[in-house]
């Protein structure tokens, strides 16, 4: 071949050879900055959601000081009927004194109290017809995954309507009970755990707790269809005037389990802590180690027994059981401890008010 012709080829290859380098990182930083730039919009967009959520419920969201301290409610009607929890107001006055979201006071009479026991209640603020009411997510509709957003009054009432955000980790349709890790406090029972559409899907209305301490990442709501039910009766003047909830022990002291298969014996009864379903339970402490699989059985002839095994560290459950078999309602979980720590254990019972004697033990393989 030529040698010009060779040298031209060559170049030719030489620059081609270039412009593809180019071209490639060209494309991967272009590749790049759409991948960022659809983080920064996906992120944008997940911001913009909270914010229209605040800004949508939050006027309707009040604090209510019941004369020893404090809960959340949520105006249901722009009359100023407020649904909030039974233990917000079950030993307060007659009357108590409601925040509402721009900072202005009114007065509120109780209503009456959900009649089996679980834990709502309503009050009804005096001579109001222009209150701003929130509104409530379409029955049915709480899914596990999906995004959840909590405004109350956490711990003092300078904290009044502080808006939180986490996902429905577990819903239990038969016992209207939602569980969900956006961070609540005490004070922020009675306040609305949210939809992303700023409707209401549960009333929040406990924690988890362990030891004293503070939240664990449990979070309990009543479920929007028990608010309706209860809202129906409300409106037709059939709850009664005096709580009808189950109050717990609150000197009650958690218990250690070992994973030596030594049996432990309990007793739910009136006087335990109680799920917002009014459900009883006990809380037992498990020290494990990364990789060992535990199994843990709760037996009874008495109550159908329910376990739950919770990490507090990665805040989650590990493991749950209500029923070993369709013919065997007693409970048995086994799990892979996931890290060295110390584990929760929840025996709980299935249905509420049920009470009565249990065994529970943990083994390792």
């Amino acid at each position: 071949m030529n040698t010009k012709l060779m040298i031209g080829v060559s170049a030719l290859l030489a620059t081609f050879a270039l412009s593809s380098t180019a071209t490639s990182k060209a494309l991967v930083i272009q590749e790049k900055a759409s991948l960022h730039s659809s983080a920064v919009l996906a992120q944008n967009s997940e911001e913009q959601i909270r914010i229209e959520v605040y800004e949508k419920a939050n006027p309707s969201v009040v604090a209510i000081f019941n004369g020893a301290g404090h809960g959340s409610g949520f105006i249901v009607s722009s009359d100023g009927l407020i649904i909030t929890n039974s233990h917000v107001i079950e030993n307060a006055p007659a009357t108590v004194t409601v925040i509402l979201a721009d900072g202005s006071r009114a007065l509120a009479d109780v209503v009456g109290f959900e009649a089996n026991g679980m834990d709502l209640a309503a009050l009804k603020i005096r001579a109001r017809t222009d209150l701003p009411a929130i509104e409530l997510a379409e029955p049915n509709s709480i899914r596990v995954g999906q995004s959840v957003y909590a405004i109350g009054t956490p711990l003092e009432l300078k904290h009044r309507n502080t808006f939180t955000s986490g996902v429905v980790s577990r819903f239990e349709p038969e016992a209207a009970l939602i569980q969900h890790d956006a961070p609540i406090n005490p004070g922020n029972s009675g306040g609305p755990l949210l939809n992303s559409n700023g409707e209401v899907i549960g009333v929040n209305t406990s924690i988890i707790s362990y030891g004293g301490g503070g939240n664990i990442g449990i979070g309990f709501a009543i479920a929007v269809e028990s608010v309706q039910s209860f809202l129906v009766a409300v409106r037709e003047g059939n709850t009664p005037r005096v709580a009808q909830r189950q109050q717990a022990n609150p000197s009650q002291q958690s218990a250690s389990l070992t994973l030596d298969g030594q049996t432990v014996v309990g007793v739910l009864t009136n006087g335990d802590r109680v799920l917002p379903n009014n459900s009883y339970f006990d809380l037992y402490s498990l020290t494990g180690k990364a990789g060992q699989r535990v199994t843990i059985e709760m037996s009874s002839d008495r109550i159908d027994p329910a376990l739950i095994l919770y990490d507090p560290i990665r805040q989650e459950v590990v493991a749950q059981n209500d029923d070993i078999s369709a013919n065997d309602f007693n409970a048995k979980l086994t799990a892979t401890l996931p890290e060295d720590g110390i584990y929760y254990v929840f025996a709980n019972v299935y249905e509420q008010k049920e009470s009565g004697e249990y065994s529970i033990r943990a083994t390792v393989e």
